[in-house]
């Protein structure tokens, strides 16, 4: 695979880099979608589901949703994107995933600094004391489990329509952002506001920009590389690229 000579050149010059990441990566993995063929879940939208009021007043419904979204989940992994942006902290001394996804694939690949910006299915709190439990700590069926100190209900610890983000990890992300070379885009169209300013913010700091998807999308006409294709497939290579050239840290 031949990439372009100014990438090659950004990023023999670069210190720190940001993968901001979509649904895309996760696609490659086999989770492109939480439906299933049948059943339920395809007479349902998911804001009906992912949302606090629905919780309250079917609790046991939303759980189950997430039950059989933590299925598929938990019978994948991590795909080559993953495992690539991982090996890339062995050749540069500052690299951050901002994520959209909250299927903890980025953690499971190794990658040490993840800001996961609409949180992640294998995190759960309760409603009324905030206690977390992670998803081993709780023993799962149908119904929704209670909080061993209070009794409440437990939720996902993800980000429902109408919630805010968190904002010390969409800080934190936008930091990374400001003082990253390099911003690589990765499966998502960056229209999804807050998070879609993390890719802005690290081009008005002077980032180079590179997106990898497999269609061109609403941010390709302000990024400096548009790559097109498969993420599991082009960031190995451009990985393979530039072990020769940098030293490991």
């Amino acid at each position: 695979m031949k990439f372009p000579d100014v990438l090659i050149a950004a990023l023999l010059k670069a210190n720190s880099l940001v993968f901001f990441t979509g649904a895309g990566i996760s696609a490659e993995s086999g989770i492109s979608t939480f439906r299933g063929k049948g059943g339920i879940w395809n007479k349902m939208k998911p804001e009906e589901l992912a949302n606090f009021d629905a919780f309250m007043k079917k609790p046991d419904l939303v759980w189950e949703w997430y039950q059989y979204r933590r299925k598929i989940i938990n019978e994948t992994g991590p795909n080559p994107a993953h495992t690539a942006i991982a090996e890339f902290e062995k050749y540069y001394s500052d690299v951050s995933v901002v994520t959209q996804n909250v299927d903890n694939l980025h953690n499971r690949a190794g990658s040490k600094n993840v800001f996961e910006l609409h949180g992640n299915i294998e995190k759960n709190y309760c409603v009324d004391c905030e206690t977390h439990y992670s998803s081993p700590e709780i023993t799962f069926s149908e119904k929704v489990p209670k909080c061993e100190k209070c009794g409440g209900l437990i939720r996902p610890d993800i980000v429902w329509f109408g919630e805010m983000l968190p904002q010390d990890v969409f800080i934190n992300g936008d930091k990374a952002a400001a003082r990253c070379d390099i911003c690589f885009i990765i499966g998502t169209s960056a229209v999804v506001y807050p998070a879609a300013h993390i890719p802005i913010t690290a081009r008005d700091k002077g980032a180079y920009l590179v997106e990898i998807n497999i269609e061109e999308s609403n941010i390709s006409d302000k990024v400096n590389c548009f790559l097109k294709g498969k993420a599991g497939v082009i960031l190995p290579a451009l990985l393979n690229e530039i072990m020769n050239k940098i030293k490991p840290q």
